[in-house]
């Protein structure tokens, strides 16, 4: 889905032309003018609000380039008895549809709008890694205010597996096969110790690329062990406060227990809350959901 150049910047030009002509002489121009301001005042909320996106459409691509899957309204059977962190295994309702992307965000992705690239791996279709949560945040705050709207936001938790998950309750059965994981998947015993440019490996069956493997994903959720024992059923989006935010998905220095879609890990949000001499990852990177208007 294109987006071109805001009709004000058409029209202006067009007005100014015209409040030069014979149409407004000197003792008419401050009338004119007048006309002129009116009409923009009306014409401007129109020109620059973003263009409509309906939930249904099965993909949309933005500004950036940056292309996303829709991901329909359901429920499903969140977490696994493999783990106490992913325990009770419950059925979740995610309430609303929405767009993820297509991809983890790219390092050009991320240079369009941040001023340093802090990836140890350097290309412009790796995924962005070493980010700290906060800083993926800043990410998508300013990739709002390019497009004029705030539905750009990290997923939640169980937004993340519901949209992993595919469809499957059994999707954790790919990670116990070696050959259906190194096809969907860049992890310990493929990757070469290291990250690769987005989308090489098979997509899932939504179609998202590399939710598995590449790099860990933040996602909104502060961290609790205990939380599936009494978060809500419905769009659970994890504890209001907590240290520690939540990663999905695994990376390519992961062996495959930890490329499943339903095992959780974490990480300090910020480098403050590391400690000396930091705690930034090779294998820590992001993704973008988009709530349709």
């Amino acid at each position: 889905m294109s987006r071109g150049r805001p009709a004000v910047f058409l029209i202006v030009p067009f007005l100014s032309r015209l409040f030069r002509s014979r149409l407004f002489p000197g003792d008419r121009r401050a009338g004119g003018l007048l006309l002129i301001a009116l009409f923009l005042v009306g014409l401007l909320p129109v020109a620059v609000r973003p263009l409509p996106l309906a939930a249904g459409e099965a993909t949309y691509t933005n500004s950036l380039g940056m292309e996303f899957v829709f991901i329909p309204a359901g429920s499903f059977m969140m977490g696994s008895d493999v783990r106490d962190s992913e325990k009770p295994r419950r059925r979740v309702s995610i309430g609303k549809a929405f767009y993820l992307g297509k991809h983890e965000v790219t390092q050009a992705q991320w240079a369009a709008f941040m001023e340093e690239n802090p990836s140890w791996f350097r290309g412009a279709e790796l995924p962005v890694e070493q980010v700290f949560w906060d800083q993926a945040l800043e990410f998508i705050n300013r990739l709002n205010r390019s497009e004029g709207h705030g539905r750009y936001r990290l997923p939640t938790e169980a937004e993340w597996e519901y949209a992993a998950r595919a469809g499957r309750d059994d999707a954790d059965a790919v990670a116990a096969d070696a050959d259906a994981l190194g096809r969907v998947a860049w992890y310990d015993k493929n990757s070469g110790n290291s990250t690769h440019p987005v989308g090489q490996k098979e997509p899932d069956a939504r179609g998202l690329y590399d939710m598995l493997g590449n790099v860990n994903e933040w996602v909104q959720d502060w961290f609790a062990a205990d939380y599936y024992a009494h978060g809500p059923a419905q769009d659970p989006a994890g504890p209001e406060s907590g240290m520690l935010r939540v990663r999905r998905g695994g990376s390519w220095s992961d062996e495959a227990a930890n490329c499943r879609v339903a095992a959780r890990a974490f990480d300090a949000p910020t480098e403050s809350l590391c400690g000396p001499p930091g705690c930034r990852l090779g294998d820590l990177g992001f993704r973008v959901l988009l709530m349709p208007e």
